[in-house]
């Protein structure tokens, strides 16, 4: 599959709010947490250094997010959940990652997820990310424990 990076646009940050996830993985549906869903619509975030990802006959497939601080770039992605569970990660997240190398001074990635969140975790590593620390985050109202990644460039 090929994938096509775009600045994100409100149609599809409307269309990407609309995708729901079976559970455990409905943690991430966007509307779960009021301050997410806010941010994700603010027009402000319409734009670089959030991408929306297309695939080769122009479907909207999934989203990176891309935060500098420093050397490090704090990545954010989501796969459409119809796609999820079907062997595209790892290429999705190299994709991505090879994108972003392009377009920011990149010395090491930084991804964070929720610690339930296994599948996640063995396919992060699969692509040399390792786990660097475990912190709390108030989310979806509750907190939960999460796991920061980080990957040299």
């Amino acid at each position: 599959m090929k994938f096509i990076f775009r600045p994100k646009t409100q149609g599809d940050a409307h269309q990407i709010v609309g995708w729901h996830y079976l559970p455990p993985d409905d943690f991430y549906d966007l509307d779960q947490d009021p301050e997410d869903l806010a941010e994700f619509l603010d027009p402000r975030t319409w734009q670089e250094p959030n991408y929306s990802v297309f695939n080769e006959v122009g479907e909207l497939i999934g989203f990176f997010n891309f935060r500098p601080d420093g050397q490090r770039v704090e990545i954010g992605l989501g796969l459409r959940p119809d796609l999820t569970g079907k062997g595209l990660g790892r290429a999705f997240i190299n994709a991505g990652l090879a994108f972003g190398q392009e377009h920011f001074s990149v010395g090491m990635w930084s991804l964070s997820v929720a610690t339930f969140n296994t599948r996640a975790i063995r396919l992060y590593e699969h692509v040399g990310f390792t786990a660097l620390n475990t912190f709390l985050q108030h989310t979806n109202g509750g907190e939960y424990e999460f796991l920061r990644m980080v990957r040299p460039t």
